[in-house]
């Protein structure tokens, strides 16, 4: 049956699309697949690691590269570069991890630069490394280490630069002994020591870098005029006269907070000297006081105190300015110089007992110091005056006395002498307020003069030593203090540091702990502490 109105079914009516429909697919297709072609290739495109350009300044081939006058190192460089140079640059510094970018490097080279600096971490991360040339580069040292981690090394080259061949160069000296690789002829163009020697030619013992100076260590409250070390049992201690406390302060070493604290103290009025002395193992300290007389006490170890058992002679000692301490055939002496006028410097000797006037040197001439040593085997004192030229005594064995048997010409106005020896010779610190101080030789028959100080305000001259360190203190009530260290070559000292010390009177050494330190009484301010410190100049 047919329906009025009804139109001819064809294979559009059956379900098929029609023509059009499928046309639009067909370049709907197209134009899909081309797509996804174009963002196939982007995002390869976007994958694909560009390769890095040849930078400005510099040439590449295919694994060389040259850079003339650029004016930095470079952070990127074709990959397949292995050998770099750098000519007439632009640059005088070599920054630590200026290759870091440029591991695969087998050549390194540098010609016609002027470096100011390299710094260590200048070649690090170049583990491939095998040649690197630094010659003609006026270079003056290198850094300690620039070559570590570089184990493929097989050549340097450093000729034609200016080597100084100092502390700083030990390293090289060294690590030339143990590389395997190798380093053509190159000279020091200084010090004088080693100036136009080969460094290859040199060994490390060749350089002397130990050097040493007093570090500040430990400030104590309180103004001292006088300081000594000693020890009692196996323990070290310190004794400080403080004038205007009126005390003696005894200090030992803490093993555990590394500090000096309080052990003891002894009061007493305007003390100028606290003194220690042993005697079969029993501590005495004589403590020389300006006014109401000077005493002597005894530790007593069982109460753990000192014990006052002796007043010294009024007398004869009215103005003590010093106290020498020492022993001769077996017996124990002391002698205070007196500095007034009408008092007398005087030795006392140990009778086993107690301590008697053994003998009185001379009256009236207001003696500063007194210092006690042996001349050729033979015991002496040397008294310094403000009224005459220092004096020197000699033991007489037979009288059990000393006798006057010189004076030191041309020294008016001596205010203290101290003596030490260097390699067995004996030599004297003679200190003056005004005027200059002197360093003074025995030549067999009297004191010559080796070196003069400006020394304006100095009332200490302290000689002191420590293993092979030997060193001269020049204190100073108007300027720092100098410390002079001995110059063996020279045999003279010469300057080493300054200490910042107001109004120093005297200086004393003391090991504990396998480390030293050095105890400076101040008048006028804190009583300083240093310690002695050894310091690697190679490094």
């Amino acid at each position: 049956m047919f329906v009025s109105g009804s139109t001819r079914l064809g294979t559009e009516g059956m379900g098929y699309p029609s023509r059009a429909v499928r046309e639009w697919r067909r370049r709907k297709g197209w134009t899909l697949l081309v797509w996804v072609v174009v963002v196939s290739l982007a995002l390869a495109d976007g994958r694909r690691v560009r390769q890095p350009r040849c930078p400005h300044g510099c040439t590449c081939t295919k694994d060389n590269a040259l850079c003339e006058s650029v004016r930095s190192v470079p952070h990127t460089f074709p990959s397949d570069v292995v050998s770099l140079s750098f000519v007439k640059s632009g640059f005088n510094e070599i920054t630590g991890g200026s290759f870091a970018h440029t591991p695969t490097l087998h050549l390194l080279l540098f010609t016609a630069n002027s470096f100011d600096l390299i710094d260590e971490d200048a070649f690090q991360g170049l583990p491939h490394l095998e040649y690197l040339s630094l010659a003609y580069n006026n270079l003056e040292t290198l850094p300690k280490d620039v070559f570590k981690g570089m184990d493929a090394l097989t050549k340097v080259d450093l000729r034609g630069n200016n080597l100084i061949c100092d502390c700083k160069l030990k390293w090289l000296v060294e690590w030339m002994h143990h590389t395997n690789a190798t380093l053509d002829q190159i000279y020091c163009s200084g010090p004088p020591i080693h100036q136009g020697k080969k460094i290859n030619d040199l060994l490390p013992h060749s350089f002397d870098c130990i050097a040493a100076e007093f570090a500040t260590y430990q400030s104590l409250k309180f103004e001292s005029i006088s300081v000594d070390a000693f020890t009692l049992g196996n323990e070290q201690y310190v004794v400080f006269a403080q004038p205007f406390a009126g005390t003696c302060s005894f200090l030992e070493w803490d093993h555990v907070e590394m500090t000096f604290r309080t052990y003891d103290t002894i009061e007493s009025t305007s003390t100028v000297v606290c003194k220690p002395m042993l005697i079969e193992n029993h501590l005495f300290v004589i403590v020389a006081q300006l006014f109401g007389g000077s005493h002597i006490y005894k530790h007593d170890t069982s109460a753990s105190k000192f014990i006052k058992i002796q007043d010294i002679d009024i007398l004869k000692i009215r103005k003590p300015n010093d106290i020498e301490t020492f022993m001769i055939d077996g017996e124990s002496f002391f002698v205070i110089a007196d500095s007034s006028k009408a008092g007398s410097t005087t030795v006392y000797k140990w009778n086993g007992n107690g301590f008697y006037s053994h003998q009185s040197l001379h009256p009236w001439y207001r003696d500063t110091d007194v210092e006690y040593l042996e001349i050729s085997n033979k015991p002496h004192l040397i008294l310094s005056s403000s009224s005459q030229r220092p004096v020197v005594y000699q033991w007489n064995r037979s009288q059990k006395k000393f006798d006057r048997r010189t004076d030191i010409p041309d020294m008016e106005d001596v205010f203290s002498i101290k003596h030490f020896r260097v390699q067995g010779d004996l030599f004297i610190c003679l200190t003056r307020f005004i005027g200059d101080s002197k360093v003074m030789r025995w030549d067999g028959a009297m004191f010559k003069e080796v070196q003069t100080f400006p020394s304006r305000g100095s009332m200490v001259f302290q000689p002191v030593s420590t293993g092979n360190w030997q060193y001269a203190i020049l204190g100073s009530d108007y300027s720092l203090t100098q410390v002079y260290q001995w110059d063996t070559k020279r045999g003279q000292f010469v300057p080493s540091q300054e200490l910042n010390i107001q109004a120093p009177r005297g200086f004393s050494l003391v090991s504990i702990d396998d480390r030293v330190f050095l105890l400076a009484s101040s008048f006028k301010g804190k009583t300083q502490i240093y310690e002695h410190l050894m310091i690697d100049l190679s490094n």
